[in-house]
C-alpha cells in the first residue's frame, strides 16, 4: 500500500511471502508504466502482466525479487486519490482477470478506515491549533512582548507532526529578512532570532517575496542563499512557506521544515495557510501594540523636550536631553549634535550621549571633508545614512573605533540656514530602521526652535543693554551740557548781577531790592540746575564709584538708612549705574509710598556677581504696576543679564533682591 505524494509515493504498508520488495517508507518517483504511475495518471486499476517486458525503476525492483505480474487498484478517500494497493506473483502466469475486482474490496475497506482516521486526526489537528491559536492570541492581549509572541507562534505551530523546524521572519527594507522567532524539535539551530540576511538565491524567502503566494521546496540539496545555507545547517531537507500580510502588505513568511527524507505532505501549505491567516491577527495586533507603545513614548520624549524649550531652558542643555532622548528613543547606542562654524570650515560637538562610556566629549571639532555623516549632510542639507562605516573618515573613522557600524544623520535648520545635525548611531550589524530620519526630523524641529529663542533673547537682551546704554550715555551728555553750559551762564548772570547790584547808587533802594531779588532767582535756579544734573548722572558715582555714591544717597534720604556695602574697588560701569538707581528708586519709593521708618541696604560682590538687597519696614503691597519706577529697574537688571525680584506683602514691608553679572554685564547673551 503506497501513498502520493509530491512527486511521487511512499511505501505505508507492505507484506511478501519471502520479504516486502518494497519496505515501509521507501520512495518511489512516479513515472514509467508501472501499475502505481498508471493508477495515478487513470484513476483506474490497472495491471503488469510480464514486468520484463516493461523497464522502469519500479518494474526492476519487482523483477528483482522475482514478481512478474502486478495488479494495482486505486485507493480514494472522500472522492480523491489517495494512494493505490498493489499485489505481485511470481508465477509464470498472470495474475487471474478477477483480481481487480477482488481487491477493490479491501481498498474500500481501507479508504474507510483511513478517512476515520484522517477525521480523527484532523479533528485533532483543529482542536490543537484553535487551542495554539487561543494560547498565542492571550499572550497578545496580555501585552507579550513581540519577540516573545513571535517564539510562541513558532513554537505552537511546531506541534503540526511533520514539522521538525519552524521559523517566522519578517521582511525588512533593502532586500534583507530578519528571523523573528524559531522552534526546532531538536533544539539544536543554526538559525537564530534577530539575525537579518540579505534576501537572494534560490529559496523560499525569494520565491515568497517574488510570488506573494505560499512556496515550498522539497529537496534543499538545490537551494542557494545564506539563509538556504544556514537551513540545511540545521538539517532540513524539505520546507512549506506560507506569507503573512498584515492590512494587504506583505509583512513576512511562516516556514515549517521537516528533516526527514520524505518531502512534506501535500496538505502542508493548506493547514499553514489557515493557521497564518489567523496568526497574522496576532502579530498585526502585536505590531499595533508596539507602535502605539512607540508612539506613546516618542510623544513623550518630544513633549519632554519641548517643555524645555517653553520654559528657554539654556540651549546647551535643551541640545543634551535632545541628544539624550533621541538616542533612547530610537534604541541606538550614540546620539550626537553637532554646529557647523560660520566660516563652513568645521563642525563642532554640542551635545553627546551614549549608552556605553565611549563618546565624543562637547567641545570636540573636526574639518569638514572625508566620507562620514557631517560631510554628506552639509554637502546636500538633507538626512544621510551611513549602512556600512567601513571605509569611513574624518569623525565616522573615531566612530567606527568605538564599535560603530551604521548611523543616519538628520540636518538642523535655523532661521532657514543649516545650523548643525544630529546624528545616532548603532553597534550592531544590522542597519538603522528606514523610520530613523523621520522620527529624528521630531528632535531637530524642536533643537531649531530652541536655537531660534536662545538667538532672539540674545537678540533682544542685547538691544536692551545697547538702549540702557544709549540712556546712560544720554544722562551724561546732558548733564555734561548743563554743567558746561546752562549751569556756567546762570553762574555768569549771578555775578553780574552781583556787580550790578553793588553799583546800585544809595537813592534807588527799589532798583537794589530788584537786582536782589534777581541774584536770589539766579542761585534758587542754579541749584535746582545743580539737583536735576544729580539726578541724571550723579559726579560722584563716576568720580568714586559705587560706595561713596550710595553713601551720598543713603544721607540725603529722608527715611534713616542702615547702609552695608562690600565692595572692594571699581565694578564695571553698567553695574554701578544699574545699582546706585536700584538703591535710589527704593529709598524713593520706601519714604513716598511705603512710609517706611527705617531701610535696611546689603550690597555684596563675589564670584561675577553683585548682590543687593533693600528691606524697608513701611506697609508693603508694591507691585510693577503701571507707572511703577520698579518696572524701570526690572527692565534695566534683566537688560545687563541679571533679575529683579520683589517680595511685598501687605503690612510686612518691601524686599527687593537684584543680581547683577559682573563679567560681561549686557553681553551678547547665551551662545547658540
Amino acid at each position: 500500500m503506497s501513498r502520493y505524494g509530491p512527486g511521487g509515493i511512499v511505501v505505508v504498508a507492505a507484506w511478501g511471502q519471502a520479504g516486502a520488495a518494497f519496505p515501509v517508507g521507501s520512495r518511489w518517483i512516479l513515472g514509467g508504466r508501472n501499475v502505481a504511475a498508471l493508477v495515478f495518471r487513470t484513476g483506474r486499476p490497472a495491471r503488469t502482466d510480464h514486468t520484463a517486458d516493461v523497464s522502469d525503476p519500479v518494474n526492476e525492483a519487482a523483477g528483482r525479487h522475482g514478481l512478474r505480474s502486478l495488479v494495482g487498484v486505486p485507493l480514494s478517500v472522500e472522492g480523491r486519490l489517495w494512494g493505490v494497493v498493489v499485489v505481485g506473483s511470481i508465477r509464470e502466469e498472470p495474475l487471474p482477470p478477477d483480481t481487480e475486482a477482488r481487491l477493490a474490496l479491501f481498498t474500500e475497506l481501507a479508504a474507510a478506515a483511513i478517512a476515520n482516521t484522517q477525521a480523527r486526526v484532523e479533528l485533532r489537528g483543529f482542536a490543537g491549533e484553535q487551542a495554539a491559536l487561543r494560547r498565542v492570541a492571550t499572550l497578545v492581549a496580555r501585552g507579550t512582548p513581540p519577540d516573545e509572541a513571535f517564539a510562541a507562534i513558532a513554537a505552537e505551530v511546531g506541534q503540526l507532526p511533520e514539522a521538525d523546524l519552524t521559523f517566522l521572519s519578517r521582511y525588512d527594507a533593502a532586500d534583507t529578512a530578519t528571523i523573528v522567532g524559531v522552534w526546532s524539535r531538536t533544539g539544536i539551530l543554526a538559525l537564530s532570532a534577530g539575525t537579518r540576511y540579505r534576501i537572494g538565491g534560490r529559496n523560499l524567502h525569494s520565491m515568497v517575496l517574488k510570488t506573494r503566494r505560499p512556496a515550498r521546496i522539497d529537496d534543499y540539496s538545490s537551494t542557494s542563499g545564506r539563509i538556504a545555507e544556514a537551513a540545511r545547517r540545521s538539517g532540513l531537507r524539505s520546507a512549506v512557506a506560507v506569507p503573512i500580510s498584515i492590512e494587504r502588505r506583505l509583512w513576512g513568511l511562516m516556514v515549517v521544515g521537516s528533516m526527514q527524507a520524505e518531502p512534506l505532505p501535500a496538505g502542508t501549505g493548506a493547514r499553514l495557510a489557515g493557521f497564518t491567516e489567523l496568526a497574522a491577527t496576532a502579530v498585526a495586533n502585536t505590531q499595533a501594540r508596539v507602535e502605539l507603545r512607540g508612539f506613546a513614548d516618542e510623544q513623550a520624549a518630544l513633549r519632554r523636550v519641548a517643555t524645555l524649550v517653553a520654559r528657554s531652558a539654556p540651549p546647551q542643555a535643551v541640545f543634551a536631553a535632545v541628544a539624550a532622548e533621541a538616542g533612547r528613543l530610537l534604541g541606538a547606542h550614540h546620539a550626537l549634535m553637532s554646529r557647523y562654524s560660520p566660516d563652513r570650515e568645521t563642525v563642532t560637538v554640542v551635545a553627546a550621549w551614549s549608552r556605553t562610556t565611549a563618546t565624543f566629549p562637547v567641545g570636540t571639532r573636526w574639518p569638514i571633508g572625508g566620507q562620514n555623516l557631517h560631510t554628506m549632510v552639509f554637502g546636500v542639507h538633507q538626512p544621510a545614512r551611513l549602512d556600512d562605516y567601513t571605509g569611513s573618515s574624518g569623525p565616522a573613522a573615531e566612530a567606527r573605533q568605538m564599535g560603530v557600524r551604521s548611523g543616519v544623520g538628520v540636518p538642523i535648520s535655523a532661521a532657514g540656514r543649516l545650523w548643525g545635525l544630529i546624528i545616532v548611531s548603532a553597534t550592531h550589524d544590522e542597519p538603522l530602521p528606514a523610520d530613523t530620519e523621520a522620527r529624528l526630523a521630531g528632535f531637530t524641529e524642536l533643537a531649531a526652535a530652541a536655537i531660534a529663542n536662545a538667538e532672539s533673547q540674545a537678540a533682544l537682551a542685547a538691544s536692551r543693554a545697547r538702549i540702557v546704554t544709549t540712556a546712560d550715555q544720554t544722562r551724561r551728555r546732558i548733564e555734561r551740557d548743563l554743567h558746561d553750559g546752562a549751569q556756567q551762564r546762570l553762574v555768569s548772570l549771578a555775578l553780574r548781577l552781583r556787580d550790578a547790584q553793588a553799583a546800585v547808587p544809595p537813592g534807588a533802594p527799589e532798583l537794589a531790592q530788584l537786582l536782589g531779588d534777581a541774584v536770589a532767582d539766579a542761585g534758587d535756579a542754579l541749584e535746582e540746575l545743580r539737583e536735576t544734573a544729580r539726578g541724571l548722572h550723579p559726579a560722584i558715582l563716576a568720580q568714586g564709584g559705587l560706595r561713596p555714591a550710595l553713601t551720598a544717597v543713603a544721607r540725603r534720604s529722608p527715611v534713616p538708612v542702615r547702609l552695608d556695602v562690600q565692595v572692594q574697588g571699581r565694578l564695571p560701569e553698567q553695574a554701578e549705574i544699574a545699582a546706585y538707581y536700584v538703591v535710589a528708586e527704593a529709598l524713593t519709593n520706601a519714604a513716598k509710598h511705603a512710609h517706611a521708618t527705617v531701610v535696611d541696604v546689603h550690597v555684596v560682590a563675589g564670584h561675577g556677581m553683585l548682590h543687593m538687597r533693600v528691606r524697608d519696614d513701611g506697609r508693603g503691597a508694591a507691585g510693577f504696576g503701571h507707572g511703577s519706577g520698579l518696572i524701570g529697574l526690572r527692565d534695566r537688571a534683566e537688560a545687563l543679564g541679571g533679575q529683579l525680584r520683589l517680595n511685598s506683602p501687605p503690612g510686612a514691608g518691601t524686599i527687593l533682591d537684584v543680581t547683577l553679572p559682573l563679567d560681561n554685564p549686557g553681553g551678547p547673551g547665551p551662545h547658540v
